[in-house]
């Protein structure tokens, strides 16, 4: 199977379509005009693209995603913490707050979230 890694473009079009599918092509156009900037050409191109990938469908003027949201915001935040920060949770944290502070709530919620992954 193909390789499905998503460069931005990719993403932000996906997202267009994650939050408003099903949806006809040309109400793509419309929400990819107001959200990306983008021109009808463009949108056409990255249905016919995506489709071509096997990530979309268009049946009928009406595209659907064929990968999840979910699953793809996992796999790329494990892609990136792979190769930015070798694979390393702590270090992609230590450098994600880079000396912000959270909340005593957003701690509580991290705490409740390791927890419940621990091997």
């Amino acid at each position: 199977m193909e390789e499905r890694r998503l460069c931005e473009s990719d993403y932000r079009f996906m997202q267009v379509i994650w939050d408003n599918e099903p949806t006809g092509s040309m109400e793509l156009v419309k929400l990819c005009a107001e959200r990306l900037g983008w021109k009808k050409s463009t949108t056409f191109t990255m249905i016919r693209k995506l489709s071509e990938r096997g990530l979309i469908k268009n049946e009928n003027s009406v595209v659907t995603a064929l990968i999840g949201r979910d699953e793809t915001q996992k796999k790329e935040s494990s892609l990136f913490i792979e190769q930015t920060f070798g694979g390393s949770l702590p270090i992609f944290l230590a450098s994600f707050f880079g000396g912000r502070k959270i909340s005593e709530e957003e701690a509580e919620e991290l705490k409740k979230l390791i927890d419940a992954h621990k091997e």
